[in-house]
């Protein structure tokens, strides 16, 4: 018997030693140390896949502040290896543990006979199985600062779980977290195999190689061997636990119930990051138009319908179908990808590129892992439709539908339009309820659906260079769709899109001086291939920050659902000024907005270049003072601006003076040119101020507000002024220009004029008053840069006075809008020959427009409005006055 005591004692001994005094050993703890070919192997099999640096920022953050757990929606050892090897070579947290899994192949030799001694002598010892949940084996290896990794969707954890009644690790961490102050991060992660949209039906073949998420083993090797790009790695949105925990509907809940919500909430983060990369599951046309029919609410309206008009049903369906046919996107793939090809091309031949900067892309990427995002881009050209899908294409983005005039339905365009994403719209609805009512039942499908959706605020392209105001028929359709529970959240997602040239600028220009617009065809797009021969420069595209839905609804008292029309009217147009005004933020400034708009406000009898790069020196610091983005081609805005300026005397935008004088003397043998100071003078070209007016008019936005508040100070004659004087002419100007310019109308009218004469202070034309509050004076310089800053906005005042002088000779009821815009033109031209008019630019069809719209909505409808149009004509003539 004391043979045998010793016997034990020295095994107890020895077991205790080759244990290492701890029974932490098991067979879900990832091995340490492999040897040097197997980790060539993972190297080479993982180095392929991109890891996002924003990722691997949050992950160290998440380690600092508590403890980190890797999720995934399926039980994978590749995705498992990934983490822990990956991870592990670039320094960031990396899992050490797994719930639920055992690793046996791979472990180091000594720890292979720890697990398994450990296992034996605890179930002699203790008569139970060692069990890593009961031993509290997760809980100190977590404490101690190790990750771990769970998956959410298996066979087997749903036998555990639900049929054995084992440990759920969900239900662990949750009751571990209650007992610490520490947080621990969950980290729920996507992996894809691809990024091919899924669709409602598969070939057997793709039925065999299984999903982009969860793809068979041979479409696994195959994508990582032979495509090692298309493997996507990223992180969905993190959850913290101890918050999780403190939300009050979870508050006296059962831990069962707490581990199904945090299961739930999980996978359906992961599920909507799938779909912000995939896309929604695609359906043909055929299922769509069953989904529309078999609506509830759109059945009944059919049958009201039917009634009100004594027909069946069945009746309207045909004209269902063909309208769903004649809306409806057909998304390909195949397309994307020639569309991909094609404006990659066109991005390189025509263009020198895409400027997009990788932080619009991340907020993009965040937006749609919370639901539909809503892209609204301006539109300065037909570019605008294929650049955003291609960027998103190249990005391992979804591309949006995108909703597109009708007229670009055309053959061959509309057809190729349509399988990249493009549903099309009518300009009107007038006289076709039905249409509407399919038309909003489609865009309803598609929020319900989970697509992202692209369209123009502006309705169609801008002629003018500047935002045009925004047009809310479709914006009210969304929102419509949204009040109805199409969706749970809704992103708007404003987007600037610019270009240094326009391939339209002729175009444009004939139609804002009174021309007629082509319609697009065939052979429009054939005679196209002229523009092969020259470039445009750059194309910018910026992502302001989404605006979420619930986040303007929170402003108003009534809830969106019971909200009446007008009420509804109030937040879309709430949201539509939202997006100009975000957009307008975003814009990018180029050296030919610059140039254009320093030689229109600044020069009149011309030019040289050292007084341009001067003038445009002082623009540019506007700029800066507004925290504008300038082009990177501004970082030498000497070399910029000649460069420019170069380009608008090859395009004859801009002239030498006498250039023609200056020829014959050349061939004379004479080399006296028109020079000030030995440098030659330039001047901007009568017949081609409406092509630089364009390109002004694309910065105007940052130049808009200190031109009125600039001719406020001038109107006053006063070198010195408070800023309470400026109020009610600024806010005359502003009313009086509101079709022309998008105003700030979250901030009050007297913060906006404290930032404006700040910048006038920095800029050094205003200097504050040594002793009175508020109360400024002008400087030496002042009156002239002033003036300078009024000067954009004198071709507006004479177009608006021209059309004053046509509403007085002649009542506007005896012309229609066509005949009308005629008579303006012919004004126009008439005045600009007898030196009434200064502007050519001022000859502008969507500016008459503008001031028409103004002056009727005040009254003036005709002639016999004598005193209004007096009073406007000696209002806008008094402030006219001041400017040079």
């Amino acid at each position: 018997m004391r043979m045998w005591k010793k016997i034990t004692a020295f095994i107890r001994r020895w077991l205790d030693k080759a244990l290492q005094g701890t029974y932490d050993h098991f067979w879900c703890q990832l091995p340490e140390k492999r040897g040097w070919l197997t980790r060539l192997m993972l190297r080479l099999l993982y180095s392929g896949i991109a890891v996002d640096e924003e990722d691997l920022d949050s992950l160290r953050q998440m380690e600092k502040d508590g403890i980190v757990v890797f999720a995934t929606k399926y039980r994978s050892l590749f995705e498992t290896l990934y983490f822990h090897n990956r991870y592990s070579q670039l320094k960031a947290p990396f899992p050490e543990i797994a719930f639920d899994r055992n690793f046996v192949m791979g472990q180091p030799v000594s720890r292979f006979f720890r697990i398994v001694l450990g296992y034996v002598d605890h179930a002699i010892r203790f008569r139970a199985t060692h069990n890593p949940y009961k031993n509290h084996f997760f809980r100190r290896q977590l404490c101690a600062g190790k990750s771990a990794v769970l998956s959410l969707v298996s066979e087997k954890g749903f036998y555990k779980r639900y049929v054995k009644q084992g440990p759920d690790p969900l239900t662990y961490l949750l009751r571990m977290q209650m007992d610490l102050e520490r947080p621990i991060f969950i980290a729920p992660h996507l992996f894809l195999y691809g990024t091919k949209p899924q669709k409602t039906r598969h070939s057997m073949l793709g039925t065999s190689l299984g999903t982009e998420e969860k793809p068979s083993r041979i479409k696994r090797l195959s994508t990582l061997f032979r495509t090692p790009d298309k493997v996507l790695v990223e992180m969905s949105e993190p959850i913290n636990l101890k918050k999780f925990l403190d939300v009050p509907a979870h508050r006296n809940r059962t831990i069962e119930y707490l581990s199904y919500a945090l299961r739930q909430k999980i996978i359906e983060r992961i599920n909507q990051h799938r779909r912000s990369v995939l896309g929604p599951v695609l359906k043909t046309q055929l299922e769509l138009k069953e989904t529309v029919l078999r609506n509830e609410d759109f059945r009944r309206y059919l049958q009201e319908r039917a009634i009100s008009q004594g027909k069946r049903v069945q009746d309207y369906h045909k004209e269902v179908d063909k309208y769903l046919t004649e809306i409806a996107a057909k998304y390909s793939t195949n397309y994307i990808v020639f569309l991909k090809t094609i404006v990659g091309w066109l991005s390189n031949t025509l263009f020198d590129g895409v400027d997009l900067d990788n932080d619009s892309l991340r907020k993009f990427r965040r937006a749609s892992q919370k639901g539909p995002v809503i892209l609204v881009p301006c539109h300065k050209s037909h570019i605008d439709y294929l650049i955003l899908s291609y960027l998103l294409f190249v990005n391992n983005l979804p591309c949006p539908l995108i909703a597109a005039g009708k007229n670009l339905s055309f053959w061959p365009m509309g057809p190729i339009f349509r399988n990249c994403g493009a549903f099309f719209i009518r300009r009107t609805f007038k006289g076709a309820a039905l249409y509407s009512k399919v038309f909003s039942e489609y865009i309803h499908r598609l929020l319900e659906e989970g697509f992202n959706i692209e369209f123009f605020l502006e309705g169609g392209r801008s002629r003018t260079g500047k935002l045009v105001l925004p047009k809310f028929g479709l914006l009210s359709i969304l929102l419509s769709a949204y009040r109805k529970g199409a969706c749970k959240n809704l992103h708007f997602m404003p987007i600037y899109i610019g270009y240094d040239r326009v391939l339209e600028e002729g175009e444009y220009l004939h139609e804002v001086e009174g021309g007629q617009k082509k319609a697009e065809s065939l052979s429009g797009l054939v005679k196209a291939r002229k523009f092969l021969k020259k470039r445009y420069g750059s194309i910018f595209v910026r992502f302001d920050d989404p605006i979420n839905i619930q986040d303007v609804l929170s402003n108003f008292e009534t809830p969106f659902e019971k909200m009446d029309i007008e009420e509804q009217g109030v937040v879309c147009r709430n949201i539509g000024h939202r997006i100009i005004t975000s957009i307008n933020r975003k814009t990018v400034v180029t050296p030919h907005s610059l140039v254009a708009a320093a030689v229109l406000t600044g020069f009149w009898d011309g030019f040289t270049e050292d007084q341009l790069i001067a003038r445009t020196d002082l623009l540019i610091q506007h700029l800066k003072n507004q925290d504008a983005e300038l082009s990177s081609t501004l970082d030498d805005p000497e070399f910029a601006i000649k460069s420019s300026l170069e380009a608008f005397i090859n395009d004859k935008f801009i002239t030498r003076v006498d250039e023609d004088e200056e020829s014959e003397k050349e061939q004379k043998g004479s080399d006296n040119l028109i020079r000030e100071n030995g440098k030659p003078v330039y001047k901007v070209l009568d017949k081609k101020r409406g092509n630089l007016e364009y390109y002004k008019n694309n910065c105007i936005s940052f130049f808009a507000p200190s031109a009125l508040a600039s001719l406020c100070v001038l109107a006053d004659e006063d070198d010195t002024f408070k800023l309470s004087q400026m109020l009610e002419p600024y806010q005359e100007l502003q009313t009086l220009f509101k079709n022309e310019f998008h105003y700030d109308l979250d901030t009050p009218l007297d913060q906006q004029l404290r930032k404006i004469l700040k910048n006038a202070i920095d800029q050094g034309y205003v200097s504050p008053h040594s002793t009175l509050p508020e109360t400024y004076t002008v400087t030496a310089l002042g009156k002239e840069i002033m003036g300078h800053n009024a000067a954009f906005l004198k071709n507006f005042f004479e177009s608006y006075l021209l059309v004053l002088k046509v509403l007085s000779l002649q009542p506007a009821k005896a012309l229609d809008k066509k005949d009308r815009m005629k008579k303006f033109s012919a004004m126009g031209f008439s005045q600009y020959k007898k030196g009434e008019l200064t502007c050519m630019e001022a000859i502008s069809k969507i500016t008459f427009e503008n001031a028409y719209d103004f002056f009727t909505a005040q009254g003036i409808a005709d002639k016999e409005d004598v005193e209004k149009i007096e009073q406007y004509t000696a209002r806008l003539n008094h402030y006219l006055s001041f400017i040079p």
